[in-house]
C-alpha cells in the first residue's frame, strides 16, 4: 500500500511535470516526398502527404536529402501546412527552399512566406543555392500553420522542407509573445563546422564565421557551463572565438540588416578562452558609437550572454566591441544571434465566421483542404470566400459555385456578416434552411442548379434579398435532371506551368501510418481541425 508521503510526492511530481510546457515538438517535413529517412545528424524526416493535399510533388535531384524534392503550388492564393502543437508553445519554425531549376525555366520565383495568418518574409529563391527562413514565436492555438502565397504572375511558390522545434519557454523572453523574432543571422565564431542538433538540442543552426583582420582562438576550457545563459547556446558554439589583434583594435559586426529601420533583438555570447586573461579582459559594446550597457567581463568555463532589445537599427547602424579602458586584453566574441522583431500578430478571422466555415468543411469534403487563417494575412484569403480588411476580418461572401458540393446544407448561421452566398451548380439537396433568411446582412442568395426540395422558408419571403432558385426540386417545380454544369475540373497544367510527376507513381497510404490522404472520415475531421479549431480554442479555452 502506498504511504501518504509517497502519494503526496507523486502528486507533487505530477504537478511539476504537467505545469511545465513540453519540449516535445520536433517535426521535420521533407516536402514533395512520401518517404521517411534519418539524416547524418540523426534527425528523422517524414514526407509531407500527411500535412497537405494540394500542390504537386517534384523531384529536384536523386538522393535522400530534404532538398532533393519540393512541392510547388500553381493554384490558390496561399497553401498551408498545419502542424499540431501545444497551445502557448514557444517554437522555432524553419522553412527551406531549393529551386534547382526543377521546371527547366531558369527562373527562380519570388513569393511570400506566412505563419498563423501573419507575414513572415518575402522568399527570394536562387537557381544555385538554397535559402532558408527562421522565426521564433509563441503559438496561439493547437496547430501552427506555415503558408506560401503567390505574389507575382506565373511565379509559383514552392517549398523544400519545413521544420518546427519546441524551445524552452524561458528562451528569447525579452520580446512579448505577440511578436515573432525573425532570424537575420546566427554565427559561431572561430570554428569551421556548422553546429546544429544533436549539439544544439533545439536544432538551431550556427554557421561558422571568421572576421577580417581578426584571429581565431580555441578555448582552453574543455567543458563550458551553459546554464548561465538563459538562451542555452550549445557548448560547441562557445569553444572557439574571434579576437582582435590588440586592445586598440576593435570587432565590428558585419551588418546585413534591411535599409529601413526595424526593431532588433541581438544575443551576443562571451566565454573566456584563456585562463591567463580571466578577469583581465573587459569589453565595451557600442551602438552607433555610443556605449551600450556596462563593460562585459567574459567568464572562464561558463558564458556571459548580453542581449540587445528595445533598439531600432538598419543597415547603417554600427555595432562595435572595444576593449574597455581597464582591459589588458583585446575584445573577443564567441557567438552571435541577430533578429528583427515582427509587427504585432494579427487578431485572426472573427471566431463566429471560423465556426461557420468549420461547419461547411465538415459537411463538404471538397472544402477541407483549405487550412490556415481563412482571411489573413490580407489579401490572402481562401479562394472561395471574401473578407473585410478589418483588423479582425469578417467573411462577407461565399463563392461556392461549381465546387461539386454534395449533401445537405449545414447550419452556418454564426456567419452574420454574410452579404452574398453563391451555391449555384452543385448537388446540394434537402430543404432550404430557415436560417438563411435570418442572416441580417444578406443581399444575394444564389441556390440555382441544385437539388433543394420542399418550399421556400417563410424567413426568405418578402425580404429585400435577391434570390435565385432556378432548376431545383422545390414545391411546384419540375425536378429536371441536372445538366452537365461548368464544374471546376482539376485540369492538367498549362504550358506556363512546370512539368509534373505522374500522379500514378504516388503511394497509397493505409490508415495505420496516420495518413489522411485516402481516408474520407479522417481527412474531413483532421484537416478541418487543422484549419479552424485553433482559433475556436483560442476563444473558448
Amino acid at each position: 500500500m502506498t504511504s501518504p508521503s509517497t502519494f503526496l510526492l507523486l502528486i507533487a511530481i505530477s504537478l511539476l511535470l504537467f505545469s511545465k510546457p513540453s519540449l516535445t515538438i520536433f517535426v521535420s517535413i521533407n516536402c514533395g516526398s512520401s518517404k521517411s529517412f534519418i539524416d547524418e545528424n540523426n534527425i528523422k524526416w517524414s514526407g509531407d502527404y500527411d500535412y497537405i493535399q494540394n500542390g504537386v510533388p517534384q523531384v529536384v535531384y536523386l538522393g535522400s536529402s530534404p532538398l532533393s524534392t519540393l512541392r510547388f503550388f500553381s493554384t490558390r492564393k496561399k497553401n498551408c501546412y498545419s502542424i499540431k502543437v501545444p497551445r502557448g508553445e514557444k517554437v522555432l519554425a524553419r522553412a527551406s527552399f531549393y529551386y534547382g531549376n526543377y521546371d527547366n525555366k531558369f527562373s527562380p520565383p519570388v513569393f511570400e512566406l506566412q505563419f498563423d495568418g501573419n507575414y513572415w518574409a518575402s522568399v527570394n529563391t536562387s537557381s544555385y543555392y538554397y535559402v532558408n527562413y527562421e522565426a521564433i514565436y509563441v503559438t496561439k492555438g493547437n496547430f501552427t500553420s506555415i503558408c506560401v502565397a503567390q505574389t507575382k504572375d506565373k511565379q509559383f511558390p514552392f517549398i523544400s522542407s519545413l521544420e518546427v522545434r519546441s524551445l524552452d519557454p524561458i528562451m528569447y523572453s525579452h520580446v512579448d509573445s505577440n511578436h515573432a523574432l525573425i532570424l537575420q543571422w546566427r554565427y559561431a565564431f572561430g570554428g569551421n563546422q556548422t553546429i546544429r542538433y544533436p549539439d544544439d538540442i533545439f536544432d538551431r543552426i550556427w554557421t561558422p564565421a571568421y572576421g577580417i583582420l581578426l584571429s581565431e582562438v580555441k578555448s582552453e576550457e574543455s567543458n563550458i557551463d551553459i546554464t548561465t545563459a538563459e538562451d542555452q547556446p550549445p557548448k560547441s558554439a562557445l569553444q572557439n572565438a574571434i579576437v582582435s589583434s590588440s586592445t586598440d583594435a576593435y570587432i565590428q559586426f558585419i551588418n546585413r540588416l534591411p535599409t529601413d529601420k526595424h526593431p532588433v533583438y541581438i544575443n551576443a555570447y562571451f566565454s573566456e578562452v584563456m585562463e591567463s586573461a580571466f578577469g583581465k579582459r573587459s569589453i565595451q559594446m557600442y551602438i552607433d558609437d555610443k556605449p551600450f550597457l556596462s563593460p562585459i567581463v567574459p567568464p572562464l568555463g561558463s558564458v556571459k550572454e548580453v542581449y540587445v532589445a528595445n533598439v531600432t537599427a538598419s543597415a547603417n547602424t554600427t555595432f562595435i566591441l572595444r576593449a574597455s579602458d581597464s582591459s589588458t586584453f583585446p575584445p573577443i566574441l564567441n557567438a552571435l544571434e541577430v533578429f528583427t522583431i515582427s509587427d504585432a500578430f494579427n487578431a485572426g478571422t472573427d471566431s463566429k465566421d471560423v465556426e461557420g466555415l468549420l461547419e461547411l468543411q465538415f459537411a463538404f469534403e471538397v472544402l477541407v483542404d483549405w487550412s490556415g487563417d481563412p482571411c489573413l494575412p490580407y489579401p490572402y484569403n481562401w479562394d472561395w470566400i471574401q473578407c473585410t480588411s478589418d483588423a479582425k476580418p469578417r467573411v462577407i461572401a461565399l463563392y461556392l459555385s461549381d465546387y461539386e458540393l454534395q449533401g445537405t446544407l449545414p447550419d452556418f448561421s454564426s456567419m452574420t456578416a454574410l452579404q452574398t452566398i453563391d451555391l449555384q451548380n452543385n448537388t446540394i439537396e434537402g430543404p432550404i434552411p430557415n436560417f438563411l433568411g435570418l442572416l441580417p446582412n444578406l443581399k444575394t442568395l444564389n441556390l440555382s442548379y441544385n437539388r433543394f426540395n420542399g418550399s421556400i422558408p417563410a424567413s426568405l419571403v418578402n425580404k429585400n434579398i435577391e434570390i435565385d432558385t432556378r432548376n431545383n426540386c422545390l414545391t411546384g417545380m419540375k425536378c429536371e435532371p441536372l445538366k452537365d454544369s461548368p464544374s471546376k475540373q482539376k485540369a492538367s497544367l498549362s504550358e506556363d506551368e512546370p512539368n509534373i510527376i505522374d500522379s500514378s507513381s504516388l503511394p497509397e497510404f493505409s490508415s495505420g501510418d496516420g495518413s489522411v490522404k485516402h481516408n474520407k472520415i479522417t481527412k474531413i475531421c483532421m484537416l478541418a481541425m487543422q484549419a479552424l479549431l485553433p482559433m475556436i480554442f483560442f476563444k473558448y479555452i
